[in-house]
């Protein structure tokens, strides 16, 4: 088998992955080879999204992304939502909103719905809907990821209007 070294740019920094084989999936990679434990390990087949992130800004599910094709792209993960220690916006809308059970389903759901956020800062309800529709979660009913939505997106846009206020 030949393996390789190649360098990842994830959560903004480059990392060596080294004695690498090319049929490694970028989830994989993520959390065995760089310890980034924080996308999950469900289906291996693209169906649930709890190994959502981000590709140059697109949602993937890493299971299905080979690692050797992510070269020269950046990578963002559940674990670069936030800045340094603190917690991102909807990571804390999703505490104030109830919206973590087990926990299995929500670094995709986060990853999906900051990228959402980022791309439309006040979605209605369908557009939510169809965003998270590839994350499946088990345990909440969806109502209270909903709830963490609208607390994000209203925090987002209160700090857009203090922004051009000055």
């Amino acid at each position: 088998m030949i393996s390789e070294t190649y360098v990842l740019s994830v959560n903004r920094k480059n990392h060596e992955v080294a004695d690498a084989h090319t049929s490694e999936s970028l989830l994989w990679v993520l959390r065995e080879r760089l310890e980034l434990s924080g996308s999950k390990n469900a289906c291996e087949e693209g169906e649930c999204g709890s190994c959502t992130v981000l590709l140059d800004g697109d949602v993937v599910c890493s299971c299905l992304v080979l690692a050797a094709s992510a070269v020269g792209r950046e990578i963002i993960t559940i674990e670069g939502l936030g800045k340094g220690d603190e917690i991102s916006d909807i990571q804390q809308a999703f505490v104030e909103a109830g919206a973590v059970q087990c926990g299995f389903c929500t670094p995709g759901l986060l990853v999906t719905i900051d990228q959402m956020l980022d791309a439309d800062p006040d979605p209605d309800e369908l557009t939510v809907r169809e965003a998270i529709s590839g994350n499946l979660c088990r345990c909440t009913g969806y109502g209270r990821i909903l709830e963490a939505v609208r607390i994000a997106s209203g925090n987002r846009k209160n700090q857009s209007e203090k922004e051009d206020s000055k």
